[in-house]
């Protein structure tokens, strides 16, 4: 890989090896999300955002997920052990909206570069993004642990912050 290559290339531009080192690893991507449209009167598709719809994050992550380095441990096989896991492609980067506004590949999709905790900014290491507090790192409780009925119990807007 090229340095800075995401300052040099487009999203679509970029090699699957360079696509995959955009992942900071924060792993808010694992968060249970539910989209609220108080005037809805049946359950509508989730592949689009519409604009009476609000996405909303929950502390509650998937069972797969290692909260203490933030990885999954199933990665390879996510998408087939959880089918509701979203696997973001260049061909469904356009649907981006239920990536925290944090990520990588939002923040380059919407022209707004890495962030200074980004680990491909920092030799590769995950401690100044866990510092700043952008990670999942302390702040989860697992899916088998609650009830999911009462997810509203656990809404939480910490994965909305973005710095720098």
């Amino acid at each position: 890989m090229t340095e800075r290559f995401w300052e040099t290339k487009s999203l679509s531009e970029m090699t699957q090896a360079e696509w995959e080192s955009l992942c900071d690893g924060c792993a808010k991507c694992c968060l249970h999300k539910f989209i609220e449209d108080d005037d809805a009167e049946e359950a509508m598709s989730t592949d689009t955002m519409h604009a009476e719809e609000q996405v909303h994050y929950t502390n509650i992550v998937c069972s797969l997920l290692n909260t203490k380095s933030c990885e999954c441990s199933q990665y390879e096989r996510r998408t087939e052990l959880v089918p509701d896991c979203v696997k973001l492609t260049k061909d469904n980067l356009k649907d981006i909206f239920f990536m925290p506004p944090s990520c990588a590949y939002r923040r380059l999709h919407e022209g707004r570069g890495l962030p200074s905790w980004h680990p491909l900014l920092n030799k590769g290491k995950k401690h100044v993004m866990h510092q700043k507090g952008m990670s999942v790192r302390n702040k989860t409780v697992f899916e088998c642990d609650v009830d999911l009925n009462e997810f509203e119990d656990y809404i939480a807007i910490w994965p909305l912050e973005d710095i720098d």
